[in-house]
């Protein structure tokens, strides 16, 4: 199991520094920020933060998610991840603890997402929002990086790979999936470069 160390810290920060990261010019799309944030789970070992979305909720309801939402007027991608972070979570994380940034993704219901990778450390308490939040999971980063994933599926609604991401007990889609994969890739394997603007999200996902 790979343990939450001031290592790991130390190679994610460099890995993400060799990335170039790929950006979405401004247009008329809403902008979002989704927050990767490393923690430990009970027994130590690295893992992140990973939340079932309320039922209740009036888009993407009990959806996989990210701690992340829609980016305010003048806000970073950085800022509006944190303050996310904040009030999804009730984790409240100094800009200190920012390692990264990983490319946008641009989905199918009208947003670009910005992904930022975070260092909450060592016993972070989590408090989830229940009118935004119905269950947190700290899934190990050894689950992530499970040799049977990811997975593709084709549809015939488009000409792009759907990317299925196994964990927690299901399949994580994009745009989450999508996230989660070139965090692997990229920051947790150096694979600098490498690219998930390709996968598609399922047609459930597309509004």
């Amino acid at each position: 199991m790979a343990a939450l160390t001031a290592e790991l810290r130390a190679t994610i920060v460099a890995n993400l520094g060799r990335h170039e990261l790929r950006e979405v010019a401004p247009d008329d799309r809403s902008r979002a920020a989704v927050a990767i944030v490393l923690v430990d789970d009970e027994a130590g070992d690295a893992a992140f933060l990973l939340s079932r979305r309320a039922s209740t909720m009036n888009r993407h309801a009990s959806q996989w998610a990210l701690p992340g939402g829609r980016t305010d007027p003048g806000e970073t991608a950085e800022h509006a991840a944190l303050r996310e972070l904040h009030e999804e979570l009730g984790v409240h994380l100094a800009p200190s603890a920012v390692l990264g940034l990983l490319d946008d993704y641009a989905t199918r219901s009208g947003y670009v997402i910005t992904p930022v990778v975070v260092w909450g450390g060592v016993g972070v308490e989590v408090m989830p929002n229940p009118a935004e939040v119905a269950h947190v999971h700290r899934v190990l980063l050894d689950e992530l990086c499970r040799a049977d994933s990811p997975r593709f599926v084709s549809i015939p609604e488009s000409a792009r790979p759907v990317v299925q991401v196994p964990l927690a007990g299901d399949l994580i889609h994009a745009p989450t999936g999508a996230l989660l994969v070139q965090f692997r890739w990229v920051a947790l394997e150096g694979r600098a470069g490498e690219r998930v603007d390709g996968f598609e999200q399922p047609v459930f996902a597309w509004r």
